[in-house]
């Protein structure tokens, strides 16, 4: 049995993967009309870049123990970049190209595969920036802080969605409590990475444009982000 974020054809019944293939795909019909009042010429280039880098990270897997691998997901990234919306279904695209070209994630799976990526990852991710946008904005070390904090948190959450949906109909041969532990240590260990990558990219990003930074917009101190802390 294989543990990922990727969820493979077969690791959770037929009705439980119908079921959240309904979610996803009402999710990315709300998601592509929330996402046209978001698109604009800053966030379209934007949108496409960060896509192109999720999908190049989420190719790399760490094999964690035999049968148990995980990956960078790079919702919050995408969230505080381009915004929900928009980042929602940059993740979306990234899953599908990679379920249809590289058999990376089952098809069957793939709804499922979105809920936890594309929009528990990509929500709980922007939800946490958000929540510290004050602190994001001071300086160029809250930015930092926050990008790393919300990318940890997502990769998280998302990984315990993955355990919910296992819970409801799971079909891969191991205990729950098995799945659990595994998918919360180990995410835990991989969020510690992606929060690293997630902060240096956004801060990359923030010293050259701090106006491509969706987050930012609206903030009160928002120049202060490409400056020295």
């Amino acid at each position: 049995m294989v543990l990922a974020m990727h969820m493979s054809d077969g690791l959770v019944t037929p009705p439980t993967a119908l079921a959240f293939g309904v979610i996803a795909a009402v999710g990315l019909a709300i998601a592509a009309t929330r996402a046209r009042r978001d698109l604009d010429d800053r966030t379209a280039p934007m949108a496409g870049l960060v896509t192109a880098f999720v999908f190049a990270v989420q190719m790399i897997n760490f094999p964690i123990l035999p049968g148990a691998s995980g990956h960078l997901l790079g919702g919050a990234l995408v969230a505080i970049l381009v915004g929900p919306w928009v980042g929602s279904l940059c993740i979306a695209i990234v899953l599908v190209v990679q379920a249809l070209l590289f058999a990376d994630g089952g098809l069957t799976a793939l709804g499922t595969n979105i809920v936890n990526m594309a929009f528990v990852g990509v929500l709980v991710g922007y939800g946490v920036a958000v929540a510290l946008r004050r602190v994001a904005a001071r300086s160029r070390a809250g930015l930092l802080g926050v990008a790393f904090v919300a990318a940890l948190l997502n990769t998280v959450v998302a990984a315990m969605s993955f355990v919910l949906q296992y819970a409801i109909g799971g079909s891969g041969g191991a205990s729950l409590g098995t799945v659990f532990g595994l998918m919360l240590f180990f995410h835990v260990l991989i969020g510690i990475g992606e929060g690293v990558i997630t902060a240096a990219t956004v801060g990359a990003v923030a010293s050259v444009r701090p106006d491509l930074v969706h987050l930012l917009r609206g903030a009160r101190r928002a120049p202060a982000v490409g400056s020295a802390a």
